[in-house]
């Protein structure tokens, strides 16, 4: 494998990872806060319909991208209500709104666009272009750095480095804020949080409305950077990829990012078998790739390499003593 072919896997590998990313750094607050939710696919879709829908009508792909995370974040509120106000089962929740938003977002979009239940094509300002980063075109042809930085760090929409710099930012918040410290005690030990006089709904809430966030910015990703429109599914499965990488990233920052870009490199070579092939000399059948992330999680969730412990209180909704 040369280097060029390389550099364009790794490239592959980071498109691919971006909105794992994001959706694993949403389930990271919100289960850090004990509230366990395995609807970020149903949100993640619901934001790429909105997103795409509106970056089309409007012409605005920025106006697209609040769209998105509008209804993300309105999906989130209503799994905040089931699982922290009402006391619901959060799993059940989480699975409604991924079904309610598989079933919506193809019933509106034919009935919208007609197409299938598609959006049209995205092109111009209703999409993200790539962003070309100062002195890629001129470093292009120095050996060795040039192509690492004009291929791979420059040329990416600006969802991609957004997502990146949301690493260190929520391992400061979380690990050096107050903020995070309450957040993360009330994913152990919701009562004594209660106990200082800290509401233990609002925290959960804040961490719900986070993950709304982050959940909006995977899927407008998909719908208006990754790719040129809405399809029927076009998350396709991402949303519990993104659960297997926060487990296999043992809930951490920055484990999430290793993980989501391992995940995403399985996803790359998926389409490149060729590449393994020329590498180790083995043929590699395209759908083991694809499940590897799942196998990955299911070893570590066995012990093999390493325990991995979920917050105590999570999924358990908290009654306050009188």
């Amino acid at each position: 494998m040369d280097y060029l072919t390389f550099l364009q896997v790794l490239d592959t590998t980071v498109r691919f990872a971006t909105p794992l990313l994001l959706a694993c750094l949403a389930g990271l607050y919100s289960e850090r806060a004990g509230i366990f939710d395995i609807g970020l696919e149903g949100k993640m879709l619901a934001a790429a319909f909105f997103s795409a829908a509106v970056a089309y009508t409007s012409g605005n792909v920025w106006i697209g991208l609040l769209a998105g995370v509008a209804v993300s974040v309105l999906l989130s509120i209503l799994h905040g209500l089931a699982s922290i106000t009402f006391r619901g089962n959060q799993l059940i929740s989480g699975l409604a709104i991924t079904m309610l938003a598989g079933g919506m977002t193809v019933l509106v979009a034919q009935d919208w666009f007609k197409q299938g239940g598609r959006t049209p094509q995205l092109e111009g300002a209703a999409r993200f272009e790539p962003i070309t980063l100062p002195f890629a075109e001129a470093m292009r042809d120095v050996p060795v750095i040039g192509p690492l930085y004009y291929e791979l760090i420059s040329g990416h929409p600006i969802l991609v480095y957004l997502a990146i710099a949301m690493v260190p930012l929520t391992w400061w918040v979380l690990f050096r804020t107050r903020f995070g410290l309450r957040l993360r005690a009330v994913g152990e030990n919701p009562a004594s949080v209660d106990t200082a006089g800290v509401s233990v709904v609002s925290l959960r809430y804040s961490a719900v409305l986070i993950c709304g966030v982050l959940c909006g910015l995977a899927g407008a990703y998909l719908a208006t950077a990754l790719q040129a429109g809405f399809v029927k599914d076009m998350t396709a499965g991402r949303g519990y990829i993104a659960l297997a990488a926060l487990i296999f990233a043992k809930w951490r920052p920055w484990y999430a990012l290793w993980a989501t870009l391992l995940f995403g490199l399985f996803q790359a070579l998926e389409l490149r078998p060729d590449v393994i092939e020329n590498v180790v000399g083995i043929t590699v059948q395209s759908q083991l790739l694809g499940a590897l992330p799942y196998i990955l999680t299911v070893v570590i969730l066995a012990g093999f390499v390493g325990k991995a412990i979920p917050p105590r209180a999570g999924g358990q909704p908290y009654v306050k003593e009188r």
